[in-house]
């Protein structure tokens, strides 16, 4: 007489199998967590290059100094210029705790063929002058040209206490793009 065998798999097979897809998930998720937050850190600052750019072209199409200005985790276009949020102005909110930074960046950005000395950063108001032209807003003054070149730099405080960066450059001419910080250098 035969001892006869039943198909499947046995407690060893299937607690060998389990302990496989618990050490392939714990080395996964932190990936695709990085993954995801760079992502989102990419496009909030690609939100943001594209609102500066709306602002760059109505400050053209209406003839005004139009201004860009931020409130907490939003970055508006101010149309009366009053550094208000008011109805119907374009606005974009950052996702999660992306926010625009108030402090030095991890390196400040060069602009590659720009040989001015002169870079305005988040505590300065970006302005269009009636041209379309970049320029440093105060006291109701947009004087254009610029003296140099814009960065405004984004930050996210990641849960596992990591610190994301990333960038909006506006160069003197009024084009902007943005860059992410990748540990070592900005692309």
């Amino acid at each position: 007489m035969s001892i006869r065998r039943r198909d499947g798999f046995s407690l060893i097979e299937l607690v060998i199998v389990v302990a496989i897809v618990l050490i392939v998930t714990a080395i996964a998720v932190p990936n695709f967590t990085t993954a995801y937050n760079n992502i989102r850190l990419r496009s909030a600052a690609n939100d943001l290059a594209g609102l500066i750019q709306q602002a760059r072209m109505r400050s053209q199409k209406t003839n005004t100094i139009i201004t860009i200005n931020y409130a907490g985790q939003q970055a508006f276009i101010d149309l009366n210029n009053n550094g208000n949020l008011d109805q119907f102005e374009p606005v974009i909110t950052f996702p999660g705790n992306i926010a625009a930074f108030q402090g030095a960046a991890p390196t400040p950005y060069v602009l590659v063929g720009d040989t001015g000395n002169v870079v305005y950063n988040n505590p300065t108001v970006l302005g269009y002058s009636t041209r379309g032209l970049p320029c440093v807003f105060a006291a109701g003054a947009c004087p254009a040209p610029a003296g140099g070149y814009f960065v405004y730099y984004l930050q996210d405080q990641r849960a596992n206490g990591q610190v994301g960066w990333a960038a909006v450059v506006v160069s003197r001419s009024g084009r902007s793009k943005s860059v992410v910080w990748t540990g070592n250098s900005w692309q």
